[in-house]
């Protein structure tokens, strides 16, 4: 179970984690994580967010915080300032939130073309525990989709294919991307994943 939040403030321990709930758009039944982060810039939450998750950091993103965007102006260099972007690079988590410490809603977009939607809720904050390693996944459900599956519905798709092999595209889908478990995950191995860092991309060409 979550451990009960309380209002954002420094400790005798130091500066406090935030418990952040990460939920999968268009998807039912839900797929979501719960991490456990110390403050860091958005980039870093990014890099947290796709680890979490399961990502591959195989294409661009950005962050809708009250109709502002945030992006990387290095991977968004084409329309950084035509958007009006802020720098994701240098923003903390902390600058974004309220000061009231109650509990805030934004957006996380990954693949522009698969568009996967995430709602970031910052649940609110808890003093460091000794002993304990950072970040850390705390509790979650059901597999990240693979990467350009074809965004909500063409994952949905590619389950009742791959769930039936009688569908047209059973036997395409299998060699594409082999036997899949939408169900598995395992908040362990998530945090591993979370303390080795983002993957290299899988391509040089960013899309």
């Amino acid at each position: 179970m979550a451990k009960k939040m309380k209002k954002r403030k420094t400790s005798d321990s130091g500066l406090p984690v935030f418990q952040i709930k990460i939920t999968l758009q268009g998807i039912e039944p839900l797929i979501w994580r719960r991490i456990q982060v110390k403050d860091c810039t958005l980039d870093k939450l990014h890099e947290h967010i796709q680890t979490a998750m399961g990502w591959t950091n195989s294409h661009l993103h950005h962050f809708r915080i009250n109709d502002q965007l945030y992006g990387d102006p290095m991977l968004m260099e084409e329309n950084f300032e035509d958007r009006g972007y802020e720098d994701s690079t240098t923003t903390k988590l902390s600058d974004v939130l309220p000061e009231s410490g109650k509990r805030f809603r934004f957006k996380y977009e990954y693949d522009f073309g698969d568009s996967w939607e995430h709602e970031i809720l910052v649940e609110g904050s808890l003093p460091a525990e000794k002993g304990t390693r950072y970040p850390l996944c705390v509790e979650g459900e059901r597999a990240c989709p693979p990467e350009d599956v074809g965004g909500s519905y063409g994952y949905q798709e590619y389950l009742e294919a791959l769930a039936d092999p009688n569908h047209e595209r059973h036997e395409e889908l299998m060699e594409w991307g082999g036997p899949f478990d939408p169900e598995k995950f395992n908040a362990q191995a998530a945090s591993k994943r979370m303390r080795q860092g983002l993957p290299e991309p899988e391509d040089d060409d960013w899309i």
